[in-house]
């Protein structure tokens, strides 16, 4: 198998130097790194938060008097990969504590996971312990019970309130598990607010023309159009909207990819009107405490770990499953999984993202999933995505901070 191993021991050395009660054997977190392939773009924000996290604790004296190693290898983007992966952290490096990135990469540890009874940290992951009923597996995004409905809830709640109200949807996605899981939750939402389907399609992974689907999408002159895409899909979308338009009242949904850097000024105002699942941006009702000093120390080392500038979407609630294994364990006062699972499902934890708390399948208690709409967006200028108004929250009510623009071929284009 090939792969690329790492890890971040400076930090740690640094504190054991100062402190000789440090000189303990390190309490090792292992994870499987998408530090190439398609999902490289995650995995690297993952990994470089998890890198600030270690240091942090690190230079408070570490967890029970020991300082935190990191132990991780790259996947190379490729599920198949991961069991291996994780044999060998469990088995060959003996890790204590686990952590892992994505829904596919995730459903593709846990069986190993399982089988060696250890809590998973995870972020990122889809419905993915819908499956395995998992009592040690704790997901820090949040999807809420239910990430097949949450992630598309927003947006048809958004939808409903144009006038005249839409009555049509076209739904399309990537033949994969997160697309799939997705267009699962946005039928159930469509018809829920009395939606009729004019197209609903899914397309191979390795789909590289986008210009058919998006012609039969627009022959089917859908009200609503949503759609559950991977980052390269998402840019082969955009690229034929762009190309040849569409007369959809309001466009987007669960495309990923829009919520990176990257994506996002090779757009530029070709985003205006989109609407799309967010975790979190820089608008007033998220500033939760410690969230802006963490993205500052993220943002000033991004350059140099080659990840996304920004760091809005991923590293506050990777950086968040980091800070709940860490107060577990100070905590519990040990790393016997029984206990470390026991506290974590008992405990609301205060993180980057808020209050944190936890229901029985791992997932968050309460749901806060965000709907925002791009607006205003001028050219390619990454800064402009770090001011307020910009990506206003149209969902959920309480964190609100803007009104949907539609239709969407007029929305700011």
């Amino acid at each position: 198998m090939s792969e690329r191993a790492a890890v971040s021991l400076a930090a740690a050395l640094a504190v054991a130097a100062m402190m000789p009660a440090q000189a303990a054997e390190p309490i090792k977190l292992g994870f499987s790194a998408e530090l190439t392939g398609s999902l490289a773009t995650g995995g690297k924000q993952s990994l470089l938060s998890a890198q600030i996290w270690a240091e942090d604790v690190n230079a408070k004296g570490g967890l029970l008097g020991r300082p935190v190693q990191l132990v991780y290898y790259d996947d190379q983007s490729n599920p198949s990969l991961v069991p291996g992966i994780y044999t060998k952290l469990l088995d060959i490096d003996k890790v204590d504590l686990l952590y892992a990135l994505g829904t596919n990469i995730s459903a593709a540890a846990m069986p190993t996971v399982i089988s060696h009874n250890k809590v998973m940290m995870d972020t990122l992951a889809l419905t993915v312990n819908d499956e395995f009923h998992y009592p040690r597996f704790f997901q820090t995004m949040p999807y809420g019970p239910d990430g097949r409905d949450s992630i598309s809830r927003g947006f048809f709640e958004t939808a409903m309130t144009m006038n005249p109200k839409p009555k049509t949807a076209a739904l399309v996605g990537a033949d994969m598990e997160f697309s799939r899981s997705a267009l699962d939750g946005a039928r159930k939402n469509a018809k829920r607010v009395g939606l009729d389907f004019v197209y609903d399609r899914t397309y191979p992974p390795a789909t590289v023309d986008y210009g058919p689907i998006l012609r039969a999408v627009k022959a089917a002159d859908p009200d609503v159009v949503f759609v559950a895409s991977y980052p390269a899909d998402t840019a082969g979308i955009m690229r034929a909207v762009g190309e040849m338009g569409i007369n959809a009242k309001i466009f987007g949904g669960a495309m990923v990819g829009l919520q990176f850097a990257a994506l996002k000024t090779q757009l530029g105002d070709a985003l205006n009107g989109i609407v799309n699942y967010e975790l979190y941006v820089h608008e007033p009702t998220l500033k939760f405490p410690g969230i802006e000093e963490f993205i500052a120390k993220y943002q000033a080392r991004a350059a140099e770990a080659g990840t996304d500038p920004l760091g809005y979407y991923l590293p506050p609630f990777a950086y968040a499953s980091f800070e709940i294994l860490g107060q577990a364990v100070d905590a519990v006062g040990s790393l016997d999984q029984d206990k470390l699972a026991d506290y974590i499902h008992h405990t609301t934890f205060k993180t980057v993202v808020g209050d944190v708390a936890f229901g029985p399948e791992g997932e968050w208690a309460k749901e806060r999933m965000l709907t925002m709409q791009y607006q205003g967006i001028k050219g390619h200028d990454i800064k402009q995505f770090e001011q307020v108004g910009k990506q206003p929250i149209l969902y959920p009510t309480e964190l609100k901070t803007g009104d949907l623009k539609y239709p969407f071929s007029e929305a700011g284009r």
